[in-house]
């Protein structure tokens, strides 16, 4: 009856074929879990498992209010990071239609003037002009070329050879790999922290929770501390020895685990690293912006000058 109220209610019309189709199959007789797998695109592994756990103990209620405040906070965690690049991306993009429409259109007319002039140009100015002659002429190596990089980089992202180089490359960047890391642990913590309250077992909760870091440097960690977990060693060991987590979390895993709290202690951890998480954008955004504005005043600035040089030239030799 409650996923028929759900699926009658929903305003999106893909969702609300996935949940009258787990309707249909729990009436066939189909547990709530397995049904949920059927749709891997809507439900992960994550949301089943721990669906799956709330059936055999027989409290599927408590799972999923804990799973509905897992996804808060982690779109919550998600929505601040992209937040972040917003206006970094708005300004780089002005920036290059500011430039484009300059030399394609803006160039050619101060061009055209200058020839009257007669006269060699000053180097910025012959500069811009070669870049406008360029663009309009080859317009489509300036079209070609980064569509082939941005091909060629998913390319690369979706081996995962490639992709582990570049999320251990993302890790260490000065600018990006401090936040990196740390949303990297709040997901890691929450997750894990989620499973285990969950009553789901330590080296499952570790696999799953493996497949959904989002970072393959993270991800070959977690396996790494699953794998000496099943040998009979402790969690924090492990994780010391992979160089990924920060001290503090290791140490304070460690104590979850010698007080048999660790879930709890993974919940405050991410409660910890989500406000770190916080700081980090605020941070990085104040640094960003007058950056970016420096940068975008410096293309047009560089431009203004270039192409008033000759201007300013040609009234030293009438004077």
């Amino acid at each position: 009856q409650a996923l028929d109220i759900l699926g009658t209610q929903s305003d999106n019309p893909a969702f609300k074929k996935v949940l009258l189709a787990v309707k249909s199959q729990v009436e066939a007789g189909s547990t709530f879990a397995d049904a949920l797998a059927d749709h891997p695109k809507v439900f992960d592994v994550l949301f089943v498992q721990l669906v799956r756990a709330g059936e055999i103990g027989g409290i599927l209620d408590t799972i999923l209010q804990r799973l509905g405040a897992y996804i808060e906070k982690n779109e919550k965690l998600a929505r601040r990071v992209k937040g972040a690049m917003v206006y970094p991306s708005i300004v780089l993009t002005v920036a290059i239609g500011v430039t484009v429409v300059l030399l394609a259109f803006v160039t050619p007319t101060f061009e055209k003037m200058f020839k009257d002039f007669g006269g060699a140009m000053p180097a910025p100015t012959q500069f811009l002009i070669n870049l406008s002659h360029g663009l309009t002429e080859n317009w489509y190596l300036f079209v070609g070329v980064p569509i082939a990089l941005v091909v060629a980089f998913r390319l690369f992202v979706n081996n995962p050879r490639g992709r582990e180089l570049w999320d251990a490359f993302t890790l260490k960047t000065p600018l990006f790999g401090p936040l990196v890391r740390k949303v990297a642990v709040a997901r890691f913590t929450r997750t894990l922290g989620t499973m285990l309250s969950s009553g789901v077992p330590i080296l499952d909760a570790l696999e799953i929770v493996a497949r959904s870091a989002g970072n393959k440097v993270v991800e070959k960690a977690i396996l790494f501390v699953r794998a000496k977990i099943s040998e009979g060693k402790n969690m924090a060991s492990p994780l010391a020895d992979t160089k990924v987590f920060p001290p503090m979390v290791v140490q304070m895993i460690g104590v979850g685990e010698a007080t048999g709290a660790m879930d709890q202690m993974l919940g405050k951890i991410a409660d910890f690293y989500d406000d770190e998480v916080d700081v980090a954008v605020s941070a990085l955004t104040s640094m960003i912006e007058p950056i970016m504005m420096v940068f975008l005043g410096a293309v047009v600035g560089g431009f203004l000058v270039a192409m008033y040089l000759p201007i300013f030239k040609l009234v030293t030799l009438i004077k």
